[in-house]
């Protein structure tokens, strides 16, 4: 339930981080869903490891500190994705 939570939450941040990141990216719809959840789960991850034990800073609900840390995800995984395909955004 943890994962669909931060799926669900993936899909609005990467709408959020899209519209925040300079530049165009391109992509569609789709690609703005599968980088938000990616980015969503990579944020949900890096904060698991980095919180000391039993902090539910990184929990998945939608508050506003799980949505903080989506987009800051989704926004790290759309530059990482500009650096492998080698697209600059101006």
């Amino acid at each position: 339930m943890n994962l669909l939570a931060w799926v669900v939450l993936g899909i609005i941040a990467g709408a959020i981080a899209k519209a925040i990141y300079p530049g165009r990216q391109g992509g569609g719809l789709l690609s703005t869903m599968v980088l938000g959840i990616i980015g969503a789960l990579l944020g949900g991850t890096l904060v698991s490891f980095l919180s000391p034990p039993g902090a539910t800073f990184a929990a998945a609900t939608l508050s506003i500190p799980s949505l903080i840390i989506a987009v800051i995800g989704a926004i790290i995984a759309i530059f990482l994705w500009g650096l492998l395909t080698g697209r600059r955004s101006y």
